[in-house]
């Protein structure tokens, strides 16, 4: 299609096919070439190649290929001619203009080549008014206050729109007729025809597109004017759903760091863009939409989301979760804490704490998976009926996610966080998705059994009397993290307390102090409990204790871990300590469970056998070695 000597094959020669391609897929170097996810079918594993050699690329897996036009007409769904000017533009190469395919067309591109220009002059206009009016000094006073001096607000192009309700309008009026000065959005008509300036005394933010031109802007009010947020309207070269603030700075940062982080507002951007992460991108205060995620999966598939605290910004994060997890998106959750009693958003948190506390914050950012999970379990988790509620509440994000290898992981983990039974929720899950429910259906067998075995001995043991009661009650106060976390805590917490205070035991009496579901809990295991338990069952209970908190801590270092590979590499000082923690703990886990192994051999025999007495006095004497007995 470009011919000897044309225009299209000069293009073509100056072009870059590797930063065309890459400003839509993410490219990895793989020896002489490039690959990548292929943007035209889905998949898992890259067959997507981009030879920089030979300017041409090829899906090994549908088969698509070609030159660098093929590619843009393919993305863009364009014609040859606006696949030229597109990748000239994107390679920063000039080109004579070419004749337009028809009158509505050269209308078309005119008009959207005017509003451009009407934009940039607006942009200039804007900043004037900020650097040389007396109304613009106190714009910069208010700017002063919010921690942006001269050098960040010419570097983002803040500018200031006067009071006055025509004062653009008559800059711009000689220039343009008033068709175009209202399409602009610039300019509004009231009710009476009367034109009149869309933005009045109002700091202004530009927003450009992914090639750096202003097609639209953000307003903040100076005084009390309400909205406090103002944004251009729709219009023929601006459409909010797909841009994004930031980007067009931002695109090269978040190929170099393969991450986002998505925040709300300007002020948000600028403040983590300033705290020098570049790879920043803001939805303009609105929940963030398909295109938006579309135009973000260009650059990355990871995401770190931080919008704001407060319930707006929590309900946004949470629908712009599942539209992430719907396109495969690796998301974390940056949830800032409360400085004192205010609510801080990425702006407030970096003015008042500084930049290297913001970093650390978002390298130790949740998964999206553990974020959930902590807001449910800030919910009502007092019965079967409040439970399933918080399952419901996770549900819809469980049934988005396309992995089924991470779908079961999330199973594994709500049971966990929020001791239920997780053959009975697998079950439950897999029934609601077959039915295409998003929610499930009350279950009271999700819970009575969360009470392990291993617990009902040890609770069975605090009540009755002797000396082994208070020996259990008195390695629990040591050692209370065996029994945290666990669904009968408070009931441990309780007969602990009791046996220690040496007082015979009055069952009723420690039933008052809990609550219902605990006390329930308590006559159960009481009236089902037999025979009296002995010490040699006591310790293999406290051992199936132990495994638990084992497990549970190799898997928050494992979490930890991984987070730490991604941010700061695998070879880092953090993480070669985590691996090391990892280790130990596998030993320790190791350790217990060969005992607990020995330990149910053992008590199986009606005779004990000398070797496998041996193999457990030495079991015991290494675990006490790493401080695991006493």
């Amino acid at each position: 299609m470009a011919e000897a000597g044309s225009v299209a094959e000069k293009v073509k020669q100056q072009a870059d096919i590797v930063r065309v391609v890459g400003e839509y897929v993410r490219l990895k170097k793989a020896g002489k070439d490039f690959s990548g996810l292929c943007p035209f079918h889905q998949e898992k594993t890259p067959s997507f190649t981009v030879s920089p050699i030979k300017q041409i690329f090829y899906c090994f897996g549908c088969g698509k290929g070609g030159d660098v036009y093929n590619f843009v007409m393919e993305m863009e769904k364009c014609e040859f001619p606006e696949a030229v000017r597109l990748v000239a533009e994107k390679c920063g190469i000039s080109i004579p203009r070419s004749k337009e395919r028809s009158g509505e067309e050269r209308k078309e591109n005119q008009q959207r080549a005017t509003l451009v220009e009407m934009h940039r002059e607006a942009q200039t206009f804007f900043v004037k008014q900020l650097e040389g009016t007396l109304e613009g000094k106190a714009a910069r006073a208010y700017l002063e206050d919010r921690g942006l001096d001269k050098d960040a607000v010419s570097r983002f192009g803040i500018g200031y729109a006067p009071s006055g309700g025509d004062t653009l309008l008559r800059h711009l009026k000689s220039k343009y007729n008033e068709k175009l000065l209202v399409e602009s959005g610039l300019i509004s008509r009231d009710q009476g025809g009367k034109l009149f300036d869309r933005f009045r005394r109002r700091i202004t933010f530009p927003i450009a597109n992914e090639s750096g031109k202003v097609i639209a802007f953000g307003c903040r009010a100076l005084g009390d004017d309400q909205p406090k947020y103002l944004n251009s309207p729709e219009s023929p070269i601006y459409s909010k759903s797909n841009v994004l603030y930031h980007l067009d700075r931002a695109k090269e940062g978040i190929r170099r760091q393969d991450f986002v982080i998505l925040v709300e507002g300007y002020m948000d951007a600028i403040a983590v863009a300033r705290a020098g992460i570049s790879n920043v991108v803001a939805s303009c205060g609105t929940s963030l939409a398909e295109q938006q995620i579309k135009l973000l999966g260009r650059f990355t598939k990871r995401v770190v989301v931080n919008y704001d605290p407060d319930t707006a910004g929590q309900s946004a994060t949470e629908r712009s979760l599942s539209l992430l997890l719907e396109q495969d998106f690796e998301v974390r959750v940056l949830a800032l804490p409360p400085l004192g009693d205010k609510k801080a958003d990425p702006d407030l948190y970096i003015r008042e704490k500084g930049a290297e506390e913001y970093q650390k914050r978002l390298k130790e950012a949740p998964s999206f998976v553990d974020y959930l999970i902590a807001r449910a379990r800030q919910m009502d988790l007092s019965s079967g009926e409040a439970k399933t509620r918080a399952v419901n509440f996770l549900l819809p994000y469980v049934q988005k996610i396309p992995n089924r290898i991470l779908r079961s992981e999330w199973a594994t983990r709500i049971a966990q966080h929020l001791r239920l039974e997780e053959p009975v929720l697998r079950a439950a899950l897999s029934k609601a998705a077959s039915e295409r429910r998003s929610e499930l259906k009350t279950q009271p067998e999700l819970v009575p059994s969360a009470v392990k075995q291993a617990e009902r001995c040890l609770i069975s043991r605090l009540t009755q009397e002797g000396s082994l009661r208070g020996a259990l009650a008195q390695r629990l106060q040591e050692d209370p993290g065996l029994y945290q976390g666990l669904e009968a805590e408070k009931i441990f917490a309780v007969l602990a307390v009791a046996a220690l205070s040496e007082k015979p035991l009055q069952v009723t009496e420690v039933a008052t102090v809990l609550e219902e579901d605990d006390r329930r809990s308590l006559f159960e295991i009481l009236l089902k409990a037999s025979e009296p338990v002995i010490w040699r069952e006591v310790e293999s209970c406290l051992a199936v204790l132990r495994i638990r908190r084992l497990k549970m801590q190799r898997d928050d270092a494992q979490r930890l871990y991984q987070q730490e590979c991604v941010t700061k590499g695998i070879d880092s000082p953090e993480s070669l300590q985590l691996r090391t923690v990892i280790q130990n703990l596998l030993d320790q886990l190791q350790a217990e469970e060969a005992a607990q192994e020995i330990e149910q051999k053992t008590k199986a025999k009606d005779e004990r056998d000398p070797v496998l007495e041996e193999i457990q006095k030495k079991i015991e004497n290494s675990l006490r070695d790493m401080g695991l007995r006493k």
